[in-house]
C-alpha cells in the first residue's frame, strides 16, 4: 500500500475578505490545508466556516502581524500542531489616505503603515523561517503592489503626482525585503518572491474603474505558492511574468 504523503500547510495573513479570502480558497482547492488568519477572531472563523462550507480543509487563527508577541504566539501554535509549514503568504496590509503625499503625510499614520505593510511580513518571516526549513519545498509569497514600482504607469511610484506615498513607499520597500530573503535562502528549497495581484474589485464600484476580478487577483499571488522547486526567487510579478521596481 502506497504511504498517504503530508498535506502541505499554507498561512494567509489578512484572509478574512477580498484578496486574502480568494487566495486561501484557491490554495485549499489545490489540496492543501489552509490557515486563515485575521487580527479578530470572529472575523477570521466566518472566514474558514465560508470555505469549509466548500468543502476545503481551512482552520481559522487570529494574529496581529505588528505584533511580536502575537506572531511569536502563532509560530509556537503552528509548530505544535504541525510541525512545518509550506507555504506562507504574507497578504496583510494597511491603506492610507489616496491623497497623501510625502509632504503632507502624517508620520505616524506612515510607521502604522510600514508596521502592517514590511514589518508585518519581515516579523512573519522570521518567525516562520524555521518551519519553513522543515518542509521539503516551501514558498514565501509576499503580496506587493505596482504602487512600490518605477514601471507602473498607471499607479506607481512616478505617478498621481506623489500621491500614496507611504503605502507605495511601503511596497517597494517589501519587494526590497523579497530579494534579502531569496538571496539568503537561496539553496535552502524556500522561494520567496513578491507578486502583484493588479488593480482588483475588491470593493463595491472598483469594475467601473476597470479592475479585475478578485479571482484573477488571487490567481496572481497563488501562482507564486505552487511554483515548481526549479522556480524563479527573489523576483517581482503579476500574473506570473516579471515586473520592473
Amino acid at each position: 500500500m502506497t504511504p498517504k504523503m503530508p498535506t502541505r500547510i499554507a498561512l494567509v495573513t489578512g484572509a478574512n475578505r477580498g484578496i486574502g479570502l480568494e487566495v486561501a480558497r484557491q490554495l485549499g482547492q489545490q489540496g492543501m490545508t489552509v490557515i486563515v488568519t485575521a487580527r479578530d477572531q470572529q472575523k477570521a472563523d466566518s472566514a474558514a466556516q465560508e470555505l469549509i462550507a466548500e468543502g476545503l480543509n481551512v482552520i481559522a487563527r487570529t494574529v496581529d502581524v505588528s505584533d511580536d508577541s502575537s506572531v511569536r504566539a502563532l509560530a509556537e501554535d503552528l509548530n505544535t500542531q504541525f510541525g512545518h509549514l509550506d507555504v506562507l503568504v504574507n497578504n496583510a496590509a494597511a491603506y492610507v489616505d489616496w491623497t497623501e503625499t510625502a509632504s503632507s503625510a502624517d508620520l505616524g499614520a506612515v510607521q502604522t503603515v510600514l508596521e502592517t505593510n514590511l514589518f508585518g511580513a519581515w516579523r512573519m518571516t522570521q518567525a516562520l523561517l524555521p518551519l519553513l526549513r522543515k518542509s521539503s519545498a516551501a514558498r514565501v509569497v509576499n503580496v506587493s503592489s505596482g504602487a512600490g514600482s518605477h514601471g507602473d504607469t498607471q499607479s506607481g511610484l512616478r505617478t498621481n503626482r506623489g500621491a500614496v506615498a507611504s503605502y507605495g513607499i511601503s511596497k517597494a520597500a517589501l519587494n526590497a525585503l523579497t530579494v534579502k530573503f531569496a538571496v539568503e535562502l537561496e539553496g535552502s528549497g524556500i522561494l520567496v518572491n513578491a507578486t502583484c495581484p493588479g488593480l482588483t474589485a475588491t470593493a463595491p464600484g472598483m469594475e467601473a474603474m476597470g479592475a479585475r476580478p478578485v479571482v484573477d487577483g488571487a490567481r496572481s499571488v497563488v501562482w507564486a505558492a505552487l511554483l515548481p522547486d526549479d522556480g524563479p526567487t527573489g523576483g517581482f510579478f503579476r500574473d506570473g511574468q516579471s515586473l520592473p521596481w
